[in-house]
């Protein structure tokens, strides 16, 4: 690698790094602050950057928080990969449950709970919060049918497991006021069973 070409790498590491710093920023300030209180100012102090700097990358709040929220998204998803890798073939539907079940329980999703709120009366940020909701959306389910096996064409799988995201998103819900963990564990529990019963698996 000539040394321009390393200065180059070197730059876009150094930007890569920054960039992901604003956006974990982003999504601390949204849990703790929530939408009004997270502001770019804030943000770029949190993560250690310029304003300026922070302007160039997201020029304006709204870029920068739906860039957080869905680029945490899909980390948040390639780490819940691997834990499914863990799982075996006993008790795998309730293992799936909970791996469900913790993304909605993460800083992610209390984030993006906080974007969703404000756009409910922003029609400029809905804009931009509604494709991305449809597409974690979608992704979520092909990802709950991948954990679990199954070919949603077959039976009840497809409104199953639209049910189980219904629910375990409602457990998430109820998660941002109290912790619930024993009776989101007992809820997890008794659909496990239902769904045991009633997916016709591949």
């Amino acid at each position: 690698m000539t040394t321009d070409a390393a200065v180059r790498a070197t730059q876009g590491e150094r930007t890569r790094a920054m960039r992901l710093r604003l956006m974990e920023a982003t999504v601390d300030s949204l849990v703790e602050l929530g939408w009004s209180g997270t502001t770019t100012t804030v943000v770029s102090r949190r993560a250690g950057v310029s304003r300026g700097a922070q302007l160039h990358h997201f020029p304006s709040k709204q870029a920068l928080v739906v860039a957080a929220v869905e680029h945490l998204t899909d980390r948040r998803r390639d780490d819940m990969r691997r834990h499914a890798e863990r799982l075996t073939g006993d008790d795998r539907i309730r293992g799936v449950l909970d791996i469900l079940a913790d993304q909605f329980v993460s800083p992610v999703f209390f984030a993006a709970l906080e974007l969703w709120v404000a756009a409910r009366t922003d029609a400029e940020l809905r804009e931009s919060v509604a494709p991305l909701e449809r597409r974690i959306g979608r992704e979520t389910h092909a990802y709950a049918l991948e954990l679990l096996g199954i070919d949603e064409t077959k039976g009840d799988n497809r409104q199953l497991v639209q049910a189980t995201l219904d629910l375990v998103r409602g457990l998430g819900l109820a998660a941002s006021l109290t912790d619930d963990a024993r009776r989101r564990a007992t809820v997890l529990d008794s659909w496990a069973a239902v769904l045991e019963h009633e997916l016709e698996m591949s």
